[in-house]
């Protein structure tokens, strides 16, 4: 099973930039909102664009989805492990947590 990592410990990461984000849900929540810099990646495309978006197989990797009920961040996880990344950890809490704690977020829908 994937490491946990809350939200405090991620909000280090994310803060020093040792970390790359994944948000595990499909392009149209992405689009809408998501953590500062985070990468796009579902399941279905891990296979095929892990490669390109994550050269780095020992780099510190974090998936999220929506919350804890999501199951999209330990689908991502698990495929990236399979594939060889080493350092994949998941916020179970997900978006839903960090926006309530009112940290900062990021669209790429215009304004």
């Amino acid at each position: 099973m994937t490491e946990l990592i809350t939200r405090t410990a991620l909000e280090a990461l994310v803060a020093t930039g040792d970390v790359v984000l994944v948000d595990a849900l499909p392009a149209s929540y992405y689009d809408q909102l998501h953590l500062p810099g985070a990468l796009n990646l579902v399941e279905s495309d891990v296979d095929t664009e892990a490669p390109r978006l994550l050269p780095d197989k020992s780099a510190t990797i974090v998936t999220y989805c929506s919350n804890e009920a999501c199951g999209n961040s330990q689908a991502v996880a698990n495929r990236l492990e399979r594939l060889g990344y080493t350092a994949v950890r998941k916020y179970r809490e997900g978006i839903e947590d960090w926006v309530a704690a009112g940290n900062q977020t990021e669209s790429t829908q215009a304004a």
